[in-house]
C-alpha cells in the first residue's frame, strides 16, 4: 500500500479498564454509603465491564435485535421472542452479580448501594438489557403488598440464577419480571386504561385488554393494571400458569424504537388472561408505584451510566488524538469541555448512589421527592451531555464503530420511561403537596452543606422563594424540579467532592444566569485536575 494507507494519529480501542473501581467518583460514593468490602465485591464485575469481551457482547446484542415468533410451524400460537446469545450473556452476568432482585433477600446493610454501584458500572457496557434487570428488581416491593404472592414469586425474583425460557414460575430457579401499565388511548394517564378484570371462583381474575408498551415480553411474570368496579387495580400475570399451560399473552408486535435495540418492547393482547390481585382492589396505582419508585431509581442510575460511558470515551479520545500541534486533552478549550462533562458525570453519580443509600436506610420520604427530582433532572440532561461528548470525537464520534451513536440513541429513553419530563416535574409538586415529610427530608439533606458555599446558599434561597410563591406552580414545575435537583447535587459535591469539582459545579450551575451549554466554565476552574480525576486508567 502507498503511504496514504498508513494509519497514524488514531485512537487505540477503549478496553481493559474498570468502570467501577477505576471511576473515582463512583468508588468514593460506594465507600461513603457502604464500605471497602462492598466495593471489593464488585471487582470481578468491574474488570469484566471494561473488557473487550463484554463490549463485544454489547455490540452483538444491538446489531442482532430480538425477533418475534407468533406461531410455530404448525400454526400454534407461541408468542415467543428470540434473542442473540450475547443478550443472554449480558443478562446472565447482571443477574449473577446481584443486579436484579437479589438485594431484597440480602441481609447486608448496604445491599442496595452495592447493587446500584454495580448497575451503574455494568450497564455502561450495554443499556438495553438493564430494562428487565430493573423491572425484576422493582417488582419485589410491589408484590410484598400481598404476602402470599411474595412468598410464591420472591425466591425466584431474588435468585442469582438466570434461566431463559417459559416455565411455571414457582418451579423455575430464576425469574425475570416485566410491567404493562400504559395503553394506547391513555399513555401516562393510567387511570384511562380500559383493560378489564373479572373475578373467578378460585380467587384469580381474567383480564381482557391491550397493553401498548410491555417491555421484555419473555419475562416470567408481569405487573399490570386493569379496571375493577372499585377502580384501577394491580395484577400479577405469569406467562405460564401453575398447571404448566401457557397463559393467554398474545404479543402483537415488537416496537421499532430509536434506541434500546437489544431489548424487546411489545404490544400485548389479553383475552381472558389469568392474573392475581396485588394489594387492594381499586388501589392499583399506589401498588404499582411501589415498583415505579424503584424503576425511577434505575432511570437515574442508567442515565448516570450513559453520561459516564460518554465521558470515558471523550477523555480517552482526547488523550490520544493530536490536532493543531498538541494533544486535544492539553488544549485549553477542550479542557473546559472535558472538565464540564466530568462535573456533570460526578454530580449525576453522587446523587444516584445517594438515592440507593436511601433505599438501604428506608428513607422513604427522602426517596419519594429526591427520586422524582433526580429522575427529571439527570435524565433530562443526558442527551445534551452525550451529544457534547460525541463532538469531542468529531466525525469519528458520529460513526457507529465509535459506540457514541448507540449511546446517543439510548440517551433520551430514561427521560421518557416511567414518566416523561412534565410528568416528573408535576410529580415533584405532588410529592411535596401530599406530605410535609418529603420536603423536610430533602431540605435536611441540602442543609448539611449550609454555609460551605455562598452560591449554593443563594440557590437554596431561590428554591425557597419558588416554593413560597403559590401562583402558577404547575407552569413553573420544571424550574422547581430542576433547581431542587441542582441543590441536592450541589450539597453532595460541596460536602464530598474535591474542591475543584465542587467549585466548578457551583460556579457553572448554581448562578442566577447559569448557562445550559457545556464548556463555559470560568477561567479559574482547575480543569486539568478535574479531568485527571475523571480519567480511568487501564487495569
Amino acid at each position: 500500500m502507498g503511504s496514504t494507507h498508513e494509519v497514524t494519529n488514531q485512537v487505540p480501542p477503549l478496553s481493559g479498564h474498570d468502570p467501577i473501581a477505576g471511576d473515582a467518583a463512583l468508588a468514593e460514593a460506594c465507600l461513603r454509603h457502604a464500605d471497602a468490602a462492598t466495593l471489593g465485591s464488585l471487582a470481578d464485575l468491574g474488570r469484566l465491564a471494561g473488557s473487550e469481551q463484554a463490549l463485544e457482547w454489547g455490540r452483538l446484542a444491538n446489531e442482532n435485535p430480538p425477533r418475534l415468533r407468533t406461531h410455530d410451524r404448525y400454526g400454534h400460537r407461541i408468542d415467543e421472542v428470540e434473542f442473540h446469545p450475547a443478550w443472554h450473556e449480558l443478562m446472565r452476568t447482571a443477574v449473577g452479580n446481584g443486579l436484579a432482585g437479589a438485594p431484597w433477600s440480602d441481609p447486608s446493610p448496604h445491599a442496595h448501594v452495592r447493587r446500584a454501584v454495580g448497575y451503574l458500572g455494568w450497564t455502561q457496557v450495554e443499556m438495553g438489557h438493564g430494562c428487565p434487570v430493573t423491572m425484576t428488581y422493582a417488582a419485589v416491593p410491589a408484590l410484598r403488598r400481598t404476602p402470599e404472592l411474595a412468598a410464591r414469586f420472591e425466591p425466584g425474583l431474588t435468585s442469582r440464577e438466570y434461566r431463559f425460557g417459559l416455565a411455571e414460575p414457582t418451579g423455575k430457579p430464576g425469574l425475570v419480571a416485566g410491567m404493562g401499565m400504559t395503553e394506547k388511548q391513555g399513555g401516562s394517564d393510567v387511570r384511562a386504561n380500559t383493560t378489564r378484570a373479572v373475578a373467578q371462583p378460585d380467587g384469580s381474575y381474567r383480564l381482557t385488554g391491550h397493553k401498548w408498551f410491555t417491555s421484555a415480553p419473555m419475562s416470567d411474570l408481569f405487573l399490570v393494571l386493569a379496571q375493577l368496579d372499585e377502580g384501577v387495580s394491580c395484577f400479577v400475570v405469569p406467562r405460564v400458569l401453575p398447571d404448566g399451560s401457557r397463559n393467554v399473552f398474545h404479543v402483537q408486535r415488537l416496537k421499532d424504537k430509536l434506541g434500546d435495540r437489544s431489548n424487546a418492547s411489545s404490544e400485548v393482547e389479553f383475552d381472558g388472561t389469568t392474573g392475581w390481585l396485588v394489594g387492594e382492589a381499586g388501589r392499583g396505582v399506589p401498588a404499582i408505584i411501589e415498583m415505579v419508585n424503584m424503576t425511577r431509581l434505575d432511570c437515574v442510575l442508567g442515565s448516570a451510566a450513559t453520561v459516564r460511558a460518554a465521558l470515558t470515551q471523550a477523555i480517552h479520545h482526547a488523550r490520544h488524538r493530536r490536532a493543531f500541534g498538541a494533544l486535544l486533552v492539553d488544549q485549553p478549550l477542550m479542557q473546559n469541555v472535558l472538565a464540564d462533562l466530568a462535573v456533570e458525570s460526578e454530580a449525576a453519580t453522587a446523587l444516584a448512589i445517594r438515592l440507593a443509600a436511601a433505599v438501604d436506610a428506608r428513607e422513604h420520604a427522602f426517596l419519594r421527592l429526591a427520586g422524582a427530582a433526580a429522575k427529571f433532572w439527570v435524565c433530562k440532561r443526558t442527551p445534551g451531555v452525550v451529544a457534547e461528548a460525541m463532538e469531542v470525537l468529531g466525525g469519528n464520534g458520529y460513526v457507529e464503530d465509535s459506540g457514541l451513536p448507540r449511546l446517543y440513541r439510548q440517551s433520551p429513553l430514561n427521560s421518557i420511561w416511567e414518566g416523561s419530563g412534565n410528568v416528573m416535574a408535576l410529580d415533584v409538586l405532588r410529592a411535596m403537596g401530599r406530605s410535609s415529610d418529603t420536603l423536610a427530608a430533602v431540605t435536611e439533606e441540602i442543609d448539611l452543606a449550609r454555609g460551605a458555599d455562598g452560591r449554593l446558599d443563594a440557590a437554596v434561597k431561590r428554591l425557597q422563594a419558588e416554593l413560597g410563591d403559590p401562583e402558577a406552580l404547575p407552569f413553573r414545575a420544571r424550574r422547581i424540579a430542576g433547581l431542587l435537583a441542582l441543590c441536592l447535587q450541589g450539597s453532595l459535591l460541596v460536602r464530598h467532592a474535591p474542591d475543584a469539582v465542587a467549585d466548578a459545579f457551583c460556579a457553572s450551575r448554581l448562578g442566577e444566569h447559569a448557562a445550559g451549554v457545556l464548556g463555559l466554565l470560568p477561567p479559574a476552574t482547575q480543569a486539568s485536575k478535574i479531568i485527571e480525576r475523571a480519567s480511568i486508567a487501564p487495569v
